[in-house]
């Protein structure tokens, strides 16, 4: 526990991003005394960031508790089961269960139209300029011009990874709800936080509302770290 008496937060990106993504929700979560790091991981294989976050875990006091966006989603599942963790909280996220790829989760909805603005080269799948609409169309044209300028691509092969032991089995979770996400289905969302057993809540955010809501996603995670 850190000197503050109150759980550290680890923070795990999606893809087309990397730990900065949460900088808005960072400041204010560090403003009430919770010691932050964001795990950087380079999106070439799911096991490889699994255990980057582990690592990461190392950096800062135990207990933690485990924040994923999108595909960050099935990187906590995946390190959650690590003793130092307590809870996790979900953001727009993948969650699969075990033998499960996030390929195989996304296919059971239609795809959303972020996925359509896309193009696989040397390995890696690239966002078009257009799909930042679709990404996180609600904010600023100008800020949304700054997160595609920074946006990481995955490897192609990323989301064919099976999930070993998930830890939303035996960790408390919470999950947020973008009503009109256009990357990850609200209702593949909607499933996972039901199937998990979740305390959920919905927001009329896009994709990444710790970009466009983050005092609401920011008051979240403190409730959720409280809860532990």
């Amino acid at each position: 526990m850190s000197s503050s008496g109150k759980p550290s937060i680890v923070f795990c990106h999606g893809i087309w991003a990397d730990g900065s993504c949460f900088g808005k929700v960072i400041a204010p979560l560090q403003a009430a005394g919770y010691e932050c790091i964001s795990a950087q991981y380079p999106l070439d294989a799911t096991a490889d960031d699994i255990a980057i976050v582990k690592k990461t875990l190392s950096r800062v006091s135990s207990p933690s508790i485990l924040v994923g966006h999108s595909y960050g989603g099935q990187v906590i599942t995946g390190a959650g089961t690590d003793d130092r963790v307590r809870g996790l909280v979900y953001i727009c996220a993948l969650g699969p269960d075990e033998g499960e790829t996030a390929q195989e989760q996304l296919a059971k909805f239609p795809t959303t139209p972020v996925f359509k603005q896309i193009e696989v080269a040397d390995g890696r799948v690239w966002m078009k300029p257009a799909g930042i609409a679709d990404f996180c169309g609600d904010l600023p044209e100008a800020e949304r011009k700054v997160v595609w300028a920074t946006n990481y691509p995955p490897a192609a092969d990323l989301f064919n990874a099976p999930m070993g032991t998930p830890a939303w089995k035996t960790k408390p979770s919470w999950f947020i709800v973008g009503k009109n996400d256009r990357a990850v289905p609200p209702d593949l969302e909607r499933f996972v936080s039901k199937r998990m057993g979740a305390t959920t809540i919905e927001l009329d955010s896009s994709h990444c509302p710790m970009l466009s809501q983050p005092t609401v996603v920011a008051d979240f995670i403190m409730k959720a770290a409280n809860a532990t």
